[in-house]
């Protein structure tokens, strides 16, 4: 075993640990913090960053793209574990105008078919891949009794601004298309994502709004809705919870360069007219700089007559969604986004379709 191997395999096992362990050892090794809000940081939590600060190269925004990307994947390993089995896991190919993109479909039993949701991942539109996110798409497919078609959008700074969202909507309608091979309901296609994919899915929500096929619900967990100006939660947890505003600026300058960063298909907050969306679930964490504008957005929504249900997970940071593999905080949660997207469409009327 080399050098890198080892770290990871002891890494993994340090961390189920801690994630186990009583929270008494756990605000121990993590200390305890306290937001201006009150809510006090989930010991895990605590404990887990103060793992991953001593990991060597813990700030990937000092490394390279590829790099970068290496250091999330493993990550992801790190937190996530194995994940539930499926009936089904097929990568398959989605034809776009700039050409082929890669998605993976799941099913984690064959009557969940007639449901679909279709996932883009988060990493600031930068980093992130369908391994990445593949234990995240697997509990939800479990958990939540629906399909999972997660895609492999282009990314930048190889690909910027608007590559992401061309290859959303191409992978929306390619979804639609899928309808009856696949067994689902053209009319019941849901749309989610976590960080930036988040941000893409609000995004291509807003697209397709008044077409005659469009998103039948919006899961947006901890979303980029606003990349024009920082909120208070972006300048109260700028460094020392994960997710940090140096690494917001690596994430926004290599995908939008010179782009109009008020343009709404990049700050979906700044949207003039938000009517007619389809139905949203918002979650957000109390510790993330991406709490006020997530926050924010499900205000607009409500405001312009939008089904939403806003849920703010107090002591949770960013990319909680992809810690289901150790503790219980970010499983608890994410069971929840299951929840609503099982109310968003309409999971459990089932009938029996081919996969």
């Amino acid at each position: 075993m080399d050098a890198q191997a080892l770290e990871s395999t002891v890494s993994r096992a340090v961390v189920k640990v801690f994630g186990r362990a009583p929270d008494r050892l756990q605000t121990l090794v993590g200390g305890r913090r306290v937001n201006r809000a009150g809510a006090v940081l989930e010991p895990e939590v605590a404990a887990a960053l103060r793992l991953l600060d001593a990991l060597p190269e813990s700030d990937y925004a000092s490394l390279t793209p590829a790099a970068a990307r290496l250091r999330v994947d493993g990550e992801a390993g790190l937190f996530g574990g194995h994940g539930p089995q499926m009936a089904l896991v097929e990568d398959v190919e989605i034809p776009t105008f700039a050409g082929g993109i890669t998605a993976r479909r799941y099913l984690a039993h064959r009557d969940d078919a007639d449901r679909l949701l279709v996932y883009f991942h988060g990493g600031g539109f930068v980093v992130g891949s369908l391994d990445s996110h593949d234990v995240l798409c697997r509990f939800i497919a479990a958990h939540a009794g629906v399909s999972v078609l997660a895609v492999d959008y282009r990314l930048a700074p190889e690909h910027p601004f608007p590559a992401a969202l061309d290859d959303a909507r191409a992978a929306f309608m390619f979804a639609a298309s899928k309808a009856a091979a696949w067994g689902h309901d053209v009319h019941r296609i849901g749309v989610g994502g976590d960080s930036a994919g988040g941000n893409i899915s609000a995004v291509l929500c807003q697209d397709l709004s008044g077409a005659q096929v469009h998103p039948a619900f919006q899961l947006l967990l901890y979303p980029v809705t606003d990349t024009s100006r920082q909120s208070a939660s972006y300048r109260e947890f700028a460094e020392g919870h994960y997710l940090t505003e140096k690494q917001m600026d690596w994430y926004t300058e290599r995908y939008l360069g010179d782009a109009d960063r008020t343009d709404p298909r990049v700050s979906p907050l700044l949207a003039e007219d938000l009517t007619g969306l389809p139905p949203a679930y918002v979650a957000t964490a109390g510790f993330d700089p991406l709490r006020d504008e997530g926050e924010a957005y499900a205000r607009r929504l409500a405001e312009a007559g939008v089904p939403v249900a806003l849920r703010r997970h107090d002591s949770l940071i960013h990319a909680f969604a992809s810690t289901t593999g150790v503790g219980r905080s970010g499983r608890e949660a994410v069971l929840e986004a299951c929840g609503a997207i099982r109310m968003g469409l309409g999971a459990g009327l089932r009938r029996h379709a081919p996969i």
